[in-house]
């Protein structure tokens, strides 16, 4: 049969973002592919190098509007451990309970887009709806219900609002009902299961070789997790464990077992977040009338002469890693070097070439799965 390339993107449903992936297909099968990137590139890393370390902040936030908390804290640790600055530990456990908050809206975001790609429209409905249950809450702590510019070098820029707490906890819990819901509609659903079980498998070998974490390698058996691994914040003070999933074929993960993992992710983060509540030192919860509601410690301004600082943080997509060397003299306010590490970047090229062999059609399937996001791609 004729062999011709096809291009995806890079405005397509099944892209999820601005990219391109061209398909070489023998009839109905996938025998080649190439994955276009860049076309939102936007040169962070640059212009960091004209910021100082606390304008640099919403930039980070900006690298991935559907979890935008994870990438801003992502740096701060960097900042941080650059600045060496101190943190108190209840702004500690405030940027705990609002990371795992934004992983929740995260998750429900790829499930809410991964339905339609396999038919189910209902579910974008029921994770919208939930997921504007996580985005108030945030809106409550950053002010805004995208991009928070929350975290600060040092700590957060406020404390929880009075109530904040009793919210999350009733919703939260609210949520881990309707998480059962979800599990009933689609695991009982035979067009979810014919199309995800079995189709865009992907083995731990192949997978830590490239450098794919987060989700998708723990849904494959590969117990890692940087949360556990290396634990950072107060996540080695809080009741939970890693989310992994046993294969139950010996070629890898398919696309149910990363749906399943994130499922798992979800009831873990709603654990935490509670476990967060429960322990969480006393502070002066307030209502935003006065300006000393900040709580973070006063950090330095200007990095040491030859000073670096690196964070090794779990984003809702994977290992997010900042490098951060000091500008030097003159330049103390200011970096020499901003080097980000997205774990899309590594997991994109991946997965385009886990889809030869299958079909066309399997192809949205294979790249929903992977919970791909161009923002943090390309930044």
């Amino acid at each position: 049969m004729a062999r011709m390339w096809i291009t995806m993107g890079p405005q397509h449903p099944m892209t999820h973002g601005l990219w391109t992936l061209r398909v070489k297909v023998d009839g109905e099968t996938v025998v080649d592919t190439e994955a276009e990137l860049g076309y939102i590139h936007r040169g962070v890393e640059k212009i960091c190098e004209a910021r100082d370390f606390t304008q640099i902040t919403p930039y980070c936030d900006r690298l991935c509007y559907v979890s935008a908390m994870t990438w801003a804290n992502s740096y701060i640790y960097a900042a941080e451990d650059l600045l060496e600055a101190d943190v108190p530990e209840r702004a500690e456990y405030i940027r705990l309970i609002s990371a795992e908050l934004q992983r929740l809206a995260s998750h429900l975001m790829w499930l809410g887009a991964f339905g339609p790609d396999i038919g189910n429209l209902t579910l974008m409905t029921w994770c919208m709806r939930d997921r504007e249950m996580f985005l108030d809450l945030l809106q409550e702590l950053g002010g805004s219900r995208m991009h928070y510019n929350y975290p600060r070098i040092g700590g957060v820029k406020r404390d929880m609002p009075i109530g904040f707490a009793d919210r999350v906890i009733a919703k939260t819990k609210l949520f881990e009902k309707r998480l059962d819901e979800y599990e009933m509609m689609l695991d009982e659903s035979t067009i979810w299961l014919v199309r995800l079980q079995g189709v865009g498998y992907a083995n731990a070998e192949s997978m830590v070789d490239a450098g794919v974490s987060g989700p998708n390698v723990r849904a494959a058996g590969v117990n890692y997790d940087v949360r556990w691994a290396h634990p950072y914040s107060v996540y080695d003070e809080i009741d939970w464990e890693p989310s992994v999933e046993k294969p139950t074929s010996v070629k890898g993960a398919d696309c149910y077992d990363r749906y399943r993992v994130r499922m798992e992710e979800m009831r873990q983060s709603c654990r935490m977040v509670l476990d967060a509540l429960n322990k969480i030192p006393g502070g002066k919860n307030t209502n935003y009338a006065n300006g000393d509601e900040m709580i973070y410690t006063k950090a330095p301004t200007r990095a040491p002469e030859g000073a670096t600082g690196f964070s090794n943080y779990e984003c809702t997509r994977g290992a997010s890693q900042f490098y951060i060397q000091g500008g030097g003299e003159g330049r103390g306010k200011y970096p020499y070097r901003v080097s980000i590490r997205s774990p899309m970047f590594i997991t994109i090229p991946y997965v385009a070439k886990t889809m030869i062999g299958y079909k066309i059609a399997d192809i949205p399937a294979i790249m929903g799965s992977f919970d791909p996001c161009i923002g943090e791609t390309d930044r």
